[in-house]
C-alpha cells in the first residue's frame, strides 16, 4: 500500500510506454522510448548524463510533453491526458524543477511541504474538519513519510533544525523523498538516484528505492548505473550526425501526414518545434526551465 494509505493512493501506477521521444530545436532529447512495468515496479532510467534521462522522467509524470509516441501511467494516457498524470505522481530530488532550500532546515521544509498539501491537495470536506483533527493528521503523514524514506531526524547534527546545506548528500536525498511521499503519490520520480554516493551509500538508496516500490508505490529513477531487479530504460546520447538524419527524417515524415491523421500527437505540427521542449547536448536547459513552469502551474 503507498505511503498514507488513501483510497486514492492504494497502488502504484503501471507505467507503459511506445515510442515515446521529445524534440527541440537542438535535436531530439531523447527518442524511441519503450517501457513495461507494473504497479509497484522500480523503474531505472540509465544512461550517461546529457542523454535525456530527466526529459523522460518528467514526461512519465506528466510535465513534459512528447513530440511523439504514446503511453499510459495508471489509467491515464501521454499525452493526452498529462495533468491528470501530474496528480498522481510527485518529484524527489528534479534540479531546476524542484529542489532543496540549502539555507531552510529540515523542519521548515516538512511544515512547508504539509501546508501546501492542505491548502491545494485537500477535499473541501477535509478542510471543513477541526483544525486540530487536521494538524493530527499532518503530522501523522509527515511521519509516515519520513518512516517511509529511512530518514530519523533524532540523528542529523542539529535534530530537525539541521539546515539542509548540512547533510550529507544520502541525507538529503532521503529527505527529498520523504517531502514527496507527503503527497501520497501513486508514482514517486527521482532524478540522479546515485549521484555522488559512495558504492555503500548507492546500495543503500537502491533498497531505500525498492523498499518503496514493494511497499506499493512505484519509483522512477535516473541513475548512471541500474540494479539488476530493475526495470531498465536506456538512454543513449546521439551524436550529432545521428541527430541531423533524425531531424530530417522527422520533418519528411511530418509534411508527407495528413493533418487529420496526427490525433496521436496533440501539438500537431508545431510540436518538433516547441520552444518548451528545449533538448540540446547539455540535458535540456530550456526544456527544463518550462519543465519548472508547467510543475508551477500544476
Amino acid at each position: 500500500m503507498c505511503v498514507g494509505g488513501t483510497p486514492e493512493a492504494e497502488t502504484g501506477a503501471a507505467v507503459t510506454a511506445e515510442g515515446l521521444g521529445v524534440r527541440g530545436s537542438h535535436g531530439w532529447a531523447f527518442r524511441g522510448a519503450d517501457i513495461a512495468a507494473d504497479s509497484g515496479a522500480l523503474i531505472a532510467i540509465e544512461g550517461p548524463s546529457g542523454s535525456g534521462r530527466t526529459s523522460l522522467l518528467l514526461t512519465l509524470t506528466g510535465r513534459m510533453r512528447p513530440t511523439e509516441g504514446h503511453g499510459v501511467v495508471g489509467s491515464f494516457r501521454v499525452p493526452q491526458q498529462m495533468a491528470r498524470i501530474r496528480r498522481i505522481s510527485a518529484l524527489a530530488h528534479v534540479p531546476g524543477v524542484i529542489e532543496l532550500d540549502p539555507v531552510l532546515t529540515v523542519t521548515e521544509h516538512l511544515r512547508e511541504r504539509a501546508l501546501l498539501r492542505r491548502r491545494f491537495a485537500d477535499s473541501p470536506r477535509g478542510l471543513l474538519r477541526p483544525r486540530r483533527e487536521r494538524a493530527a493528521a499532518s503530522r501523522a503523514g509527515i511521519d509516515a513519510a519520513l518512516t517511509a524514506a529511512g530518514l530519523d531526524l533524532d540523528t542529523l547534527p542539529k535534530g530537525p533544525r539541521t539546515a539542509v546545506r548540512d547533510l550529507e548528500r544520502l541525507e538529503a536525498l532521503r529527505l527529498s523523498i520523504a517531502l514527496a511521499l507527503i503527497a501520497r503519490p501513486r508514482l514517486l520520480a527521482v532524478d540522479d538516484a546515485d549521484m555522488k554516493l559512495s558504492d555503500a551509500e548507492r546500495e543503500r538508496a537502491w533498497a531505500l528505492l525498492r523498499e518503496i516500490a514493494e511497499g506499493g508505490t512505484t519509483v522512477l529513477a535516473v541513475c548512471s548505473q541500474a540494479p539488476a531487479d530493475a526495470v531498465v530504460v536506456r538512454t543513449a546520447r546521439k551524436s550529432p550526425a545521428e541527430q541531423s538524419q533524425e531531424s530530417q527524417k522527422a520533418d519528411a515524415d511530418a509534411s508527407a501526414t495528413p493533418a487529420g491523421h496526427e490525433a496521436g500527437h496533440e501539438a500537431g505540427h508545431e510540436a518538433g518545434h516547441e520552444a518548451g521542449h528545449e533538448a540540446g547536448h547539455d540535458e535540456n536547459e530550456k526544456g527544463a526551465a518550462d519543465a519548472l513552469a508547467e510543475t508551477r502551474r500544476a
